[in-house]
């Protein structure tokens, strides 16, 4: 009888196609493994008006992963399939989410409108179509007169909105544009310069029951040890902080071929007028390390009272 995997997903386009990649990566790795996927709903999928920063005080952390995580824990499932970006960097008691991620897409931002304008190209006070509060503060940033308008919903239901005309432009990940084949002449990638990814951003969360060696053994063939090293800096960072889902934090590490791990980190006030940036670099081994170290730094830089005034908004 072959080996059964029981993979849990969020019942999303986007998410299925995810997580379809993971398991046909899981099966060239092992023949005959057999892999039944699950589809499950979320809260963020059920609710796609509210922004997930405006959700009552403790609904908008893990908003996309928490039914798969009950799944986990229950036994119903053996392994949940997440975009990294979207798991809390405290996970539950009994689950692991860090042992092993795949190769990561592009992580950076694209803005999207139906000319595929450039941030320089938006019209004077433009309206930009985002719910993300670290969008919304680093194009201020750069571009002091645009106007906001919180947007919420699947890939394709943003983008038709965009089309409506809800809005002049709209911000999306490059990651997931590519992965449903609609990063086309609409999208202009946004450059690392103006605004930096959320942390895990491109990445893919491999989350399953600590101490079920076999699960571990089966994604370890799926790891890429450069994304999993640069994903447990920024959310080590990101943990160290205590950022939440309102704080207009962005963070990118990158690993090169000598095994070197680069860390920047930017963190925007809300209405664009002031920010840090700050970099650290050290061996990929010391991964979680050097996450932590430029953490420190950001705080010795001042970096609590933006990250106070967002736990504070989440809570309000």
């Amino acid at each position: 009888m072959a080996e059964v995997l029981r993979v849990g997903s969020r019942a999303s386009r986007l998410a299925l196609v995810q997580t379809e990649w993971v398991v046909a990566r899981l099966r060239e790795a092992w023949p005959d493994l057999e892999v039944r996927v699950e589809p499950i709903r979320t809260a963020g999928d059920r609710d796609r008006a509210t922004p997930l920063a405006d959700a009552p005080a403790g609904l908008g952390v893990g908003v996309f992963v928490k039914e798969l995580e009950q799944a986990l824990l229950a036994g119903r499932i053996d392994l949940a399939v997440h975009s990294m970006k979207d798991v809390p960097t405290r996970v539950p008691e009994g689950l692991e989410v860090e042992a092993a991620v795949p190769a990561r897409a592009d992580p950076r931002d694209c803005l999207l409108t139906s000319a595929g304008q450039s941030l320089e190209d938006l019209p004077r006070g433009a309206k930009v179509g985002t719910s993300s509060p670290r969008r919304r503060a680093m194009l201020l940033a750069a571009r002091a007169d645009l106007r906001f308008t919180d947007l919420r919903g699947n890939v394709e239901t943003r983008l038709a909105k965009l089309e409506a005309g809800r809005c002049d432009a709209t911000v999306l990940a490059r990651a997931g544009l590519e992965r449903l084949g609609l990063l086309d002449g609409r999208a202009w990638t946004v450059p690392v310069s103006v605004a930096l990814p959320a942390a895990g951003q491109g990445a893919l969360g491999l989350e399953f029951r600590a101490g079920d060696e076999r699960v571990r053994g089966l994604v370890g063939a799926v790891d890429d040890p450069a994304s999993r090293e640069a994903v447990v800096a920024e959310r080590a960072l990101v943990r160290r902080l205590g950022a939440g889902c309102r704080t207009p934090l962005g963070v990118l590490g990158t690993v090169d071929a000598a095994g070197r791990l680069a860390l920047e980190a930017y963190l925007v006030g809300a209405d664009g007028r002031a920010s840090l940036r700050e970099r650290a670099e050290g061996s990929a081994a010391d991964a979680p390390a050097i996450g932590v170290r430029l953490a420190e730094t950001l705080l010795g830089a001042g970096a609590a009272r933006w990250i106070e005034r967002g736990n504070a908004a989440a809570d309000a």
